[in-house]
């Protein structure tokens, strides 16, 4: 099955180049403001031997791992604790779901008075959007659990910690694990965002500023992006191979049922 989806979504993209390319070519929208496809994937090889390019691009990439990664340590104890205490859920349900709807990047005033790097800047608001799909998932994985599986274990002498351990984490996991794929995704955006809106001194929205300075290159921009969403690409596939690895068992029930 696997490789059928492989094959699938490869000709999907190929389809998609190839209406690009003709769109261009035949007149039926502005090649400056649509470059042809052939011209936008030159442009992309030339920037992988762009120094330039590539430093932002580690720059990007750095500030992401960080602001995810602290986004992971905090959100998945602080929704074990929340999911496994029934009064602390609920008095903190409020302020959760009034907090997760708030843009990341309408805090750019507030954090640029905070912080005067523009590093820490857009680190942190990577972690404040990456926070909410981790937690939101933990608290429902938690929530979720069955309780016969937790009432038997309890019956057997066993005490909440260890209820907790062996039956409440393992099952909920999976879903802890896909909450960080959604992050991950959801980090490169606004990484990628915040240098386009607030500046700083490297990073692909620096180098996306730059770039359009001296007049519009739209090549060089949609070029930017394909490398973009091919990042992101490789980081879901890198993250579902994981999580493939780690939770064979959940695999292959959802395989299964499906």
């Amino acid at each position: 099955m696997r490789p059928r989806r492989l094959l699938l979504g490869a000709l999907g993209a190929l389809g998609v180049i190839a209406a690009a390319e003709l769109a261009s070519r035949t007149g039926l929208v502005d090649p400056a403001a649509l470059p042809p496809a052939s011209t936008v994937l030159a442009e992309a090889g030339r920037l992988a031997a762009d120094s330039d390019y590539l430093t932002d691009l580690v720059a990007t990439l750095r500030v992401w791992a960080g602001g995810l990664l602290l986004a992971v340590l905090v959100a998945v104890p602080l929704g074990v604790v929340l999911g496994s205490v029934p009064a602390l859920g609920t008095a903190a349900r409020v302020l959760v779901e009034m907090c997760r709807p708030i843009p990341s990047v309408a805090l750019i005033p507030l954090v640029m008075v905070l912080f005067s790097s523009a590093t820490q800047m857009t680190m942190s608001l990577v972690f404040y959007a990456s926070l909410w799909p981790i937690l939101v998932n933990t608290l429902y994985a938690l929530r979720d659990v069955d309780p016969v599986a937790k009432e038997t274990l309890a019956s057997f002498g066993f005490g909440r910690l260890s209820v907790l351990w062996r039956v409440s984490l393992p099952s909920a996991a999976p879903f802890i694990a896909t909450g960080v794929r959604i992050s991950a995704s959801v980090a490169l955006l606004v990484s990628i965002s915040t240098e386009l809106l607030a500046g700083g001194d490297d990073g692909l929205g620096i180098f996306l500023t730059e770039s359009q300075s001296g007049g519009g290159q739209i090549d060089v921009m949609l070029a930017v992006a394909c490398w973009a969403g091919l990042l992101g690409l490789l980081i879901n596939a890198l993250l579902v191979g994981a999580e493939r690895m780690a939770f064979r068992w959940n695999t292959a029930r959802v395989e299964g049922i499906s």
